[in-house]
């Protein structure tokens, strides 16, 4: 299995690790520490080593952060999490805040009593995370410190090694353009910017840029590293030699000038001393990178990270892998609901179900000639009331049988070398109730609402994401959390800049891969969500219209459950888009099954009947 049912979260660790941490802090001077999920990385996952935030406090989701001072601690989680925390950390410990609402800027300024000294690591907080921490700070008239070393780090025993996982060259069918010409385009982009330099802290990036994967984090094939790219071209990777085999050694020095990990600090000391101009991400850069630029004598160039449009924007050859992996994915996925759909309520857990799920990937995987890598995350599982809990992480602690009348949420996705999948079903087990079928309906006219949506040139997805909602809204009802988040090509499932969001600041450009999930969750009853992933294409003229508009394909390919349908809720343009919907779906993956399998596609698949 690519995942393990080990229970994520443990919140007896919490109050040993908290009494340690303050001893510690009490040592050095300072009354408190900020300890973010974020490695120097800044990515969704970390090694071991960097799980600062887990291993301190319990908490196991992908986002959160905590504050520790002397008599009291904080976890801080957005609305994801906001159940998961409650189960994974020792409340008598830790009382819980809202990322989105009372962010650690807002509530340092409103809660820090003044002549406090606020530790934190510069390494794990970027330039703009920094400059807020500083300003809440000195207006609460606190002092915010920067340490050599990170506390969690000084107080553990039980570090793990960095990793060393084999790096691999990503071929040129799947990358569809060369690592030398990426390196070009690159260099040309940090010179506009008026620099000489920048610094790729991002592994997508680099991983991107050098058409390299790796397996350093869980399900995403990255190498862990740092580049600094030059605008004339002399590129430095740093990068453990051990990772490389002699032919990826031999085609990374084709490119770049390769230096050990220990060797960056140094290296972006020395480039400030002779005068260098260096471009720094605000949102993706760590603080230590300004600090280490500024102290010696150098110039930070504040600009987005030279390789995160273009990483972004897909090429054809990771569109075609991308719709090639969509029918694989597909094909795999229909035979699990077509083997879930026979089986009794009561006779299933959540674990059952996934080991299904990656059984079915690796067997269509095989077949097919492309085999399954990895999951691109750990498996969403939920029966009853675990779909309500939005990131749930299924475990032999908590796994449930799947019962009769309850809705089951399954969120998955899959690696392989040609393309990145991400889809979520939620199915019946038994009958479901009509308020079940009246929110499934509601959730699928939101996502019916964006995949037929057109727009002009310019449009951010802040400004779509209502469309996802507003028949729940009619409704009184919403969902926590973004309705999509962008998608990498064999990298990252959750890849930004672009997202449809609240937050989505970034243009949608033609190209961008992003998931379109709106969902319902009744805490402790049930959660829906129904999940595809689309690309952005080419603005096209609308007859009699004025404007070119871009529109988006599905690439996700497979049924959506008829029987939580209610045809009554969808008006005759919704209802016609879905019957297309799977009269594509079965012309896909049609071909890839047989039998049983194929024979249930063809019922799933079946136009909807009227509407009574």
């Amino acid at each position: 299995m690519f995942q393990t049912f080990d229970s994520a979260g443990d919140p007896s660790v919490g109050k040993p690790r908290v009494a340690k941490l303050r001893e510690w802090l009490a040592g050095q001077g300072l009354d408190g520490f900020i300890v973010p999920r974020a490695d120097e990385h800044q990515g969704e996952y970390v090694p071991a080593r960097a799980a600062r935030l887990k291993w301190l406090t319990g908490f196991s989701g992908s986002a959160g952060v905590a504050i520790v001072l002397k008599d009291r601690a904080f976890v801080f989680v957005d609305g994801r999490y906001a159940l998961q925390v409650r189960k994974e950390v020792d409340l008598d410990v830790f009382g819980i805040e809202s990322l989105v609402d009372n962010p650690p800027p807002s509530w340092i300024r409103d809660n820090l009593a003044r002549g406090t000294r606020l530790g934190f690591d510069p390494w794990l907080h970027t330039l703009s995370e920094a400059k807020a921490l500083k300003a809440a700070s000195d207006k609460a008239g606190a002092t915010l410190v920067a340490l050599d070393r990170n506390a969690v780090d000084a107080i553990r025993d039980d570090q793990p090694a960095p990793p060393l996982e084999p790096v691999e060259i990503h071929p040129l069918a799947f990358a569809g353009e060369l690592a030398k010409d990426k390196l070009a385009r690159l260099a040309a982009a940090v010179g506009k910017e008026g620099a000489t330099h920048a610094v790729l802290t991002d592994p997508s990036s680099i991983a991107w840029a050098f058409n390299i994967r790796g397996r350093d984090v869980p399900h995403t094939p990255l190498a862990l590293g740092f580049a600094v790219l030059a605008a004339d071209g002399k590129h430095l990777l740093f990068m453990d030699d051990r990772k490389f085999s002699r032919e990826v050694k031999a085609y990374l020095t084709q490119l770049t000038d390769l230096r050990a990990p220990g060797e960056f600090e140094q290296a972006v000391a020395d480039l400030a001393k002779s005068g260098a101009r260096i471009a720094l991400d605000p949102v993706l850069a760590a603080e230590k990178l300004r600090m280490l630029v500024e102290e010696n004598g150098g110039a930070v160039v504040e600009a987005a990270d030279p390789a995160r449009i273009p990483r972004a924007t897909k090429n054809a050859a990771e569109i075609a892998g991308s719709r090639a992996a969509h029918r694989r994915d597909g094909a795999a996925v229909a035979r699990l609901l077509c083997w879930l759909e026979r089986q009794k309520p009561g006779s299933l857990d959540e674990i059952a179900v996934v080991t299904k799920l990656e059984e079915c990937r690796r067997a269509t995987g095989e077949e097919t000639q492309m085999p399954l890598r990895d999951v691109s995350f750990d498996t969403i599982s939920g029966s009853g009331p675990n779909g309500a809990i939005m990131h749930y992480r299924v475990s032999r602690a908590t796994s449930r049988t799947l019962g009769d009348g309850e809705l089951f949420l399954l969120d998955s996705g899959a690696q392989y070398q040609d393309g990145t999948t991400d889809i979520t079903r939620t199915v019946p087990v038994g009958r479901p109730t009509e308020e079940m079928r009246e929110r499934f309906t509601l959730v699928l006219k939101g996502m019916i609402g964006i995949s037929t949506l057109r727009f002009p040139a310019g449009t951010r997805g802040s400004e779509i994401d209502a469309v996802a909602r507003m028949a729940l809204w009619k409704h009184g009802c919403d969902f926590a959390h973004g309705t999509g988040h962008g998608v990498g090509s064999y990298l990252a499932v959750h890849e930004g800049p672009q997202r449809i969001a609240r937050t989505g600041t970034e243009k949608l450009l033609q190209g961008m891969m992003l998931s379109n999930e709106p969902g319902y969750y009744k805490e402790g009853a049930y959660g829906i969500r129904i999940e595809n992933l689309i690309l952005v294409t080419p603005a096209e003229a609308i007859e009699g219209g004025d404007i070119a508009m871009h529109g988006f394909e599905t690439l996700t390919l497979a049924p959506i459950d008829r029987r939580m349908i209610r045809p009554d809720l969808l008006t005759a343009d919704e209802a016609q888009w879905l019957d297309a919907y799977h009269a594509r779906v079965l012309a896909e993956i049609g071909p890839m099954l047989d039998g049983e399998t194929l024979a249930w596609l063809e019922k799933a698949c079946a136009p909807l009947p009227a509407a009574s």
